[in-house]
C-alpha cells in the first residue's frame, strides 16, 4: 500500500467518522440532560449551537487518532476495511462489500436480538420509572445518530483503531513479531476491546440511573460486550465494513422492538 493510498484511506474514513460525530448536532443536548437526576435548584444547561459544536471537539480528536492507528497498524497484523481500501486504490467495491454483508447482517439480527432478550429478562427486576426513563433516553436518540455514531464511528473507535492496537501490541511484544497474529492474540484482543465498549455505556448509565445496582450493572454489560464479540469477530474474519453493518443492523433490530413493545 503507497503513501497516497494510506493518506486517501485515513481521509476517507475520518470523513465516514465524522459523519457519525457530526450526527451528534441532531439530539437535544439539553433535553437530555434534563432526563438526569439533578439536585433541587441546580439549573440544568441550556447547549447553545456554539457549545454543541464545541462537544464534538473530543470525539473528532479521538476518532482521528483511532483511524490512523488503524490506517498504520492494521496491515501489520491481518485486519482490514475491504471496502475503504478498495475506494481508496481505485479498485472494484461490489467484490469487496458482498463477502461482509450477509455476515454483517446476521451478527446483527443476533446481536441485536440477544440485547432485547436480556432487557426482557431484566424489565421485571426494574421500577416503572426506570423503564419509562429508558424510553424517553431512546427516544432523545434520532436514529441518524444511533446508525452513523453507533454503526460507523463507534466501529472505527473500537475495532478499527482499539482492537487493531491490541492485536499489533500482542503480536509485536508477545509473539516478537513472528508468524502472523494467533488466534489467542486475536481472541484476547476480541474480548478485551468488547469490554470496554461495554464499560463505555456505564457513564451513561449511572449518570440516568444514580442508583444503579448490580443486576442493571450486568445487564450493560453482559449485553453490550456479547454484540462487541460479534463485531470483533466479524472485523477479523470479514472485515471492518461487516462489523458496521453488524452495529447498524443490531440498532434496527432494538428500535424495532422497541417500537413493538418489547
Amino acid at each position: 500500500m503507497t503513501l497516497g493510498i494510506k493518506t486517501r484511506l485515513f481521509l476517507i474514513l475520518l470523513l465516514a467518522g465524522m459523519i457519525g460525530v457530526l450526527s451528534f448536532l441532531l439530539v437535544d443536548l439539553s433535553a437530555l440532560i434534563s432526563l438526569m437526576p439533578v439536585p433541587a435548584g441546580t439549573e440544568v444547561p441550556t447547549f447553545t449551537p456554539v457549545l454543541k459544536v464545541l462537544s464534538l471537539i473530543q470525539p473528532s480528536v479521538l476518532l482521528a487518532l483511532a483511524v490512523l492507528i488503524g490506517v498504520l497498524l492494521a496491515p501489520k497484523v491481518g485486519l482490514s476495511a475491504p471496502v475503504a481500501e478498495a475506494i481508496a486504490a481505485g479498485s472494484p467495491v461490489p467484490s469487496k462489500l458482498k463477502p461482509q454483508l450477509l455476515p454483517g447482517i446476521i451478527g446483527g439480527v443476533v446481536g441485536g436480538m440477544f440485547v432485547v432478550v436480556c432487557g426482557a429478562i431484566l424489565r421485571p427486576f426494574l421500577l416503572p420509572e426506570i423503564i419509562e426513563l429508558s424510553r424517553k433516553f431512546a427516544e432523545l436518540l434520532p436514529m441518524a445518530t444511533r446508525l452513523l455514531y453507533g454503526g460507523i464511528t463507534e466501529e472505527l473507535l473500537l475495532r478499527w483503531g482499539f482492537m487493531t492496537l491490541l492485536v499489533w501490541l500482542g503480536w509485536r511484544f508477545l509473539q516478537k513479531r513472528k508468524s502472523p497474529p494467533t488466534t489467542t492474540v486475536m481472541v484476547g484482543s476480541i474480548l478485551l476491546s468488547a469490554l470496554v465498549f461495554a464499560m463505555g455505556h456505564l457513564p451513561i448509565t449511572f449518570m440516568l440511573i444514580p442508583e444503579a445496582n448490580a443486576t442493571i450493572v450486568a445487564f450493560v454489560i453482559t449485553a453490550n460486550s456479547a454484540f462487541g464479540l460479534i463485531c470483533g469477530y466479524l472485523y477479523w474474519k470479514k472485515g471492518l465494513e461487516a462489523s458496521i453493518i453488524a452495529h447498524m443492523v443490531g440498532h434496527l433490530v432494538m428500535a424495532a422492538a422497541s417500537y413493538l413493545g418489547f
